[in-house]
């Protein structure tokens, strides 16, 4: 996004998404409302009829091609209401910038999974009250605890088609670099045009099918969000790594922020005298619950998938990409941990990052053996000489799209020639929080030297807050020890390669000398007399430094940050020119697509709005194990508790449980209270925190998962095993209710306490 099986039917399973399957499912009914918001044209409730989820991240745009199998699977209103991203229920979902999150009440408190609040427990956070452990209830709106200056809520206003203000006149630019230039110019023209004289208003233009179309979505953004409520880690992080992407899952993996404007109702930075946010619309607690084979669907931001890349692009990721990455991160986790061992306010700061990343480590385990050992890139190669040879049986079609495989594979090919210089020398980049901010300094004030209209976007007049805010707030997550163990773990790594693959930052760096002594030396130095690591000085610098002024700069970071820009530029204008060639290619690739299925093509997440539906059901993870059941339930939560992380639920739960304080909370048919359930929808990550609604727009759930056995779903939706993971709506509220005594949430959600 631009702001800063066999034959033919598996190809269209992997490629594009037909609209009905085999399994037999039952069907729920009903019909409902959010406060001020009654969902139109109520239907009757249907027949259950045969259904298997073929996967699909939608657009809303698209739901009316959905319309029957909604209908059949018993959408309670009108389908067409999901067509439009501001009507209930969509318009009571928004973006967190990284995961998802619903309106649950007119006061703007929003629900999400307690992983998506980490930071903002990490920014509150001290070594003598860690609320990342012990989480968080706030008793009035005035314990509510700020997010920090870059906590943010999205609020989507508005999509609007903008293609062909960005690809119009193109097909004459013949210069690949040109080309992308042109297309960034058009996208960032388009962003100011839509942003002028509206502060509160966020724009973004939007690629999607591969640079075939383009949106500009229109976004409120909310600038003051504060921590609610968050339960003890051994609920909302109950498993934690052990369990991670694993089925039976028993997380209660939910969390509780609220959004705040000035009096005058609009966006505001954090103020005391600030006050909440009223949605247009907000989210009702589920009256009719998740139940084997009803209907769910989710709508939230889903981050990144890859099932419209090629077929080289997806042998690359097998053989390469992911060991690379899996290996990495590794040696990451174990720097982290290692530094904050004995110290638990380092501990804190790198609680965010750490785990992310052990997240991304279980998920790219998962999404390599997909792809290798599940065969799913061979196959992916297969269905392509499919697609090819389509092509080639017609003149018209040979013309149109005869060497357009070819050509995005040449470019691919010669791009993985340097790949792993590429990669380690972005590494590099990246690897120092200091390094990073004198890099941003330096391209602010270069771009401070030109028309503001002219700057890069990111460097132009209205992002200057937001750079500000974000110096500013790299202070809870930042040690200069920490920091300095993970550039020497990038350093040492990229010394490690082949001499002949060694990125030629590493030799700016170090020089020629590469043993871990000498990496020390250097680091020692950087560190002991730079003072980018007070924040105050990095402000003053990002707001005011000139090109002059930091070319006679004695600080070491600015020193290498200059002595690195040649680098930098030089990468960027090769990437550039390989991104101005697919440019050119990728979108007459998915038109071959859509012309070779005749189906509907849903394009790949993007951080954009996105609707998944489907059914609670379980799944075999494999053809000769026994099937897993859709639900778990309390008792196992505490007959799996050992007393140590991460299976240590508080005391409170466990006496609860024991005293079966239950409410009306029980499922009938479980006789006990669920925790988490299984469906066949559609994720990856950004859908963390997305409401699971039922056929009435009703919230019955979160998502926060997916199963280890799908992780290559990603490239490929595979329906017999992709599963989503969702926290019961009935466990967050008996949590709420029993153990933890948030009896004013509860209420303000239209829950009345019942324990």
């Amino acid at each position: 996004m631009f702001r800063a099986r066999s034959g033919l039917s598996l190809a269209v399973s992997l490629l594009l998404v037909p609209l009905t399957g085999v399994a037999s499912l039952a069907a729920c009914s009903g019909s409902g409302d959010s406060a001020g918001a009654v969902p139109p044209d109520a239907v009757a409730a249907p027949q259950p009829f045969k259904f298997e989820n073929p996967g699909g991240m939608w657009m809303p745009g698209q739901m009316a091609q959905h319309a029957d199998d909604l209908k059949k699977l018993g959408l309670g209103f009108d389908p067409g209401a999901l067509t439009d991203p501001t009507a209930f229920p969509l318009g009571a979902v928004v973006s967190l910038g990284g995961c998802t999150a619903s309106f649950v009440s007119p006061d703007g408190l929003l629900i999400t999974n307690h992983h998506c609040v980490t930071r903002y427990l990490q920014h509150n956070s001290t070594p003598e009250q860690n609320l990342l452990r012990q989480g968080y209830l706030a008793k009035t709106r005035g314990d509510e605890k700020s997010g920090g200056p870059t906590a943010r809520v999205y609020v989507t206003t508005a999509f609007t088609d903008v293609t062909d203000k960005v690809l119009g006149g193109l097909a004459e630019v013949t210069d690949d670099k040109q080309r992308f230039s042109q297309i960034e110019d058009r996208r960032k023209q388009i962003v100011n045009t839509c942003e002028a004289g509206r502060p509160e208003i966020a724009c973004t233009v939007a690629s999607y099918f591969e640079g075939a179309q383009f949106f500009q979505i229109e976004q409120v953004e909310l600038r003051d969000v504060r921590l609610v409520y968050a339960p003890d880690a051994g609920i909302g992080n109950y498993g934690g790594e052990v369990d991670n992407w694993h089925w039976p899952r028993h997380t209660g993996d939910f969390s509780f922020l609220r959004a705040y404007v000035g009096k005058d109702g609009k966006a505001a930075d954090y103020s005391p005298d600030n006050v909440p946010f009223n949605p247009k619309h907000h989210l009702k607690i589920a009256t009719e619950k998740a139940a084997p084979g009803g209907f769910v669907m989710v709508a939230g931001y889903p981050g990144r998938t890859q099932r419209l890349k090629t077929a080289y692009e997806a042998q690359q990721a097998a053989d390469w990409y992911y060991s690379r990455q899996i290996a990495l991160y590794e040696e990451h986790i174990a720097v982290l941990e290692g530094v904050g061992k004995d110290r638990p306010d380092v501990a804190i700061k790198a609680a965010a990052r750490l785990r992310g990343l052990q997240n991304y480590l279980s998920n790219f385990k998962g999404v390599r053996d997909g792809l290798v050992k599940g065969g799913v890139a061979a196959e992916k190669a297969r269905l392509e000489g499919e697609l090819q040879k389509w092509i080639d049986a017609d003149a018209a079609r040979k013309t149109k799209y005869g060497e357009v495989l070819a050509a995005m594979a040449a470019i691919n090919t010669e791009k993985s020639k340097t790949r792993e210089q590429d990669t380690a020398q972005e590494e590099l980049l990246r690897a120092s929080a200091l390094l990073g901010v004198a890099n941003t300094i330096i391209k602010a004030a270069s771009e401070r030297q030109k028309p503001d209209a002219e700057r890069k976007l990111g460097f132009q007049e209205r992002d200057a807050k937001d750079l500000e805010q974000g110096f500013q707030a790299m202070q809870s997550a930042f040690d200069p020890d920490m920091d300095r163990a993970v550039f020497k773990l990038y350093l040492q790594r990229a010394a490690r390669l082949p001499e002949a693959e060694r990125p030629a930052a590493l030799t700016a760096v170090l020089g020629k000398k590469t043993a871990d002594s000498d990496i020390d030396k250097v680091l020692a130095g950087l560190y002991k007399s730079s003072k980018l690591g007070d924040p105050a000085v990095r402000v003053a610098l990002l707001k005011t430094a000139t090109p002059a002024t930091l070319a006679k700069s004695s600080d070491p970071f600015i020193k290498l940050a200059l002595k690195l820009q040649p680098l930098v530029e030089a990468q960027k204008a090769r990437g550039e020119t390989q991104a101005g060639a697919l440019a050119a290619l990728r979108p007459r690739y998915i038109e071959a697509l859509k012309a070779f299925s005749g189906g509907t093509l849903a394009p790949d997440a993007n951080g954009t709005l996105r609707l998944t539906f489907g059914t609670v059901r379980g799944y075999k993870p494999s053809a000769d194990a026994a099937e897993y059941t859709p639900f778990t339930k309390l008792s196992e939560v505490v007959a799996k508790g050992t007393g140590e992380i991460p299976f240590d639920p508080p005391k409170a739960l466990v006496e609860a449980f024991k005293a079966k304080k239950f409410g009306p909370y029980l499922d009938p048919k479980l006789g006990e209270v669920p925790v988490d359930f299984l469906a066949d929808l559609d994720i990856t990550g950004g859908n963390s925190g997305s409401s699971t609604l039922n056929a009435k727009g009703e919230l019955t759930g979160l998502v926060f998962d997916g199963n280890i056995e799908a992780m290559a779903s990603d490239w490929v939706f595979m329906p017999s095993i992709t599963r989503s993971i969702h926290v019961d709506i009935r466990y967050v509220l008996w949590v709420m209710d029993a153990v933890d005594n948030a009896d004013h949430l509860l209420t303000e959600m239209g829950v009345t306490p019942a324990i």
